[in-house]
């Protein structure tokens, strides 16, 4: 009994950790999509608040259910968490070996989509923060390089543009200094020189290299935490199949002392 009470306590308190982090996660999810300015047009493939919504909402039921189950030693709940984990384990392998074997394919699409991003830089807000967060953190300008940002209609170089941002760079693509005061307009006109001059002022070359050169040097760290995480799934199935056969081996017990008396 002791060890049924340390397995069902262990795979609630799992439980119940995912279920108040997927509450946040639906509760951040509606507070982005409800900040978004009105009339925005959708920025990628799909809108990041709604993909948090609806990942943090399947969490929450599959958590409950396994919330409930362990508390409860309700069977059914029991074997459709379990299901449900191992399905999404499955999808996780599968993801991640389609990702590995089609690495190329993958970077191409990551390309056309942050491509599609610079050109509606300024349609949404979220997808501005995002992408000034990325130039900014990688210290890099565009998807190649800074002339990318040719492609949005506010910052392209023709001259007919009547844009006052006309052939300039967002101001996260400049080289910052010690300045308290930042300076927005410090990418201006930058496109329209040659990259020699512009590295005074910008940061020129492209983000795409530097994402993938980041992500080769810290593989062994998201390939850890990839791994922790299936670990943990694989421990939660574990417990859970555990739980399972105590239920089942208590259940017969009680019969069969109810038959013998």
């Amino acid at each position: 009994m002791r060890t049924s009470w340390l397995i069902k306590y262990t795979l609630f308190s799992f439980c119940y950790v995912f279920w108040v982090a997927s509450g946040l996660m639906i509760a951040v999810g509606i507070y982005a999509k409800t900040a978004i300015e009105g009339g925005a047009v959708d920025s990628l493939t799909a809108d990041p608040a709604l993909l948090l919504i609806i990942v943090g909402c399947l969490i929450f039921c599959i958590t409950l259910l396994g919330c409930t189950g362990a508390l409860r030693d309700i069977q059914i709940l029991l074997k459709i968490f379990m299901w449900s984990l191992l399905l999404i384990l499955l999808l996780q392998v599968i993801g991640a070996a389609l990702g590995f074997i089609f690495s190329k394919k993958v970077e191409r699409k990551s390309v056309a989509l942050f491509k599609k991003g610079i050109i509606r830089y300024r349609d949404d807000l979220d997808l501005q923060n995002l992408i000034d967060y990325i130039q900014k953190k990688f210290k890099c300008c565009g998807v190649s390089n800074y002339n990318d940002w040719s492609k949005n209609m506010y910052f392209n170089c023709v001259d007919t543009n009547p844009s006052l941002e006309r052939c300039a760079v967002p101001f996260s693509c400049c080289v910052m200094g010690t300045e308290e005061v930042l300076n927005t307009m410090c990418g201006y006109e930058t496109q329209s020189m040659k990259s020699s001059t512009a590295k005074k002022q910008i940061y020129t070359g492209g983000c795409m290299d530097k994402v993938i050169t980041w992500g080769q040097q810290n593989l062994f760290l998201i390939g850890g935490l990839g791994l922790g995480l299936l670990l943990l799934e694989v421990l939660m199935i574990s417990l859970t199949v555990m739980l399972l056969n105590q239920i089942l081996y208590i259940r017969k017990r009680i019969i069969g002392r109810r038959t013998a008396s």
